[in-house]
């Protein structure tokens, strides 16, 4: 009995960790790449489409059931991981050089990538670029940028 207890106490722990915010999404709803995929050796500048199923984009600052606008992570580690995993989580993805933000609504980008091998994910932000209640996420592709 004291194990069961001690084991949901720490999945009770670690539950915030995958949490978001307080945004609800469509439980079906699903992000992902539309002309990428895990391995794919491509050249510079790389053009990635963003693809949504059971969800609708709008702007950031739009308040609107079920949307959301995309975010690219590259080359850092799936969402809820690393460093700012919770931080991200629960209070919005930083704008930086591993978080880039489609506020306006942008479905696709085109990224100059060194040549190498690169990690992209994609996540739906609400209005407030904040993950939604249950995040919704790409699964993190590795593409190789040629030479």
């Amino acid at each position: 009995m004291k194990k069961i207890a001690i084991a949901l106490a720490a999945l009770c722990l670690a539950a915030p960790l995958w949490a978001g915010g307080e945004t609800a999404a469509n439980p079906d709803a699903k992000v992902y790449f539309v002309n990428l995929q895990d391995g794919d050796i491509v050249s510079s500048p790389v053009k990635v489409v963003f693809g949504l199923a059971g969800m609708g984009v709008a702007p950031a600052g739009t308040e609107k059931e079920n949307t959301g606008h995309h975010h690219l992570l590259i080359d850092r580690p799936p969402l809820g991981e690393g460093e700012d995993g919770v931080d991200e989580l629960s209070y919005g993805l930083p704008a930086d050089d591993h978080h880039v933000h489609f506020g306006g609504g942008q479905t696709e980008t085109d990224l100059d990538l060194a040549p190498g091998k690169h990690t992209l994910q994609l996540v739906m932000g609400d209005m407030s670029h904040v993950p939604h209640a249950d995040p919704v996420i790409s699964k993190v592709i590795t593409i190789t940028v040629s030479e």
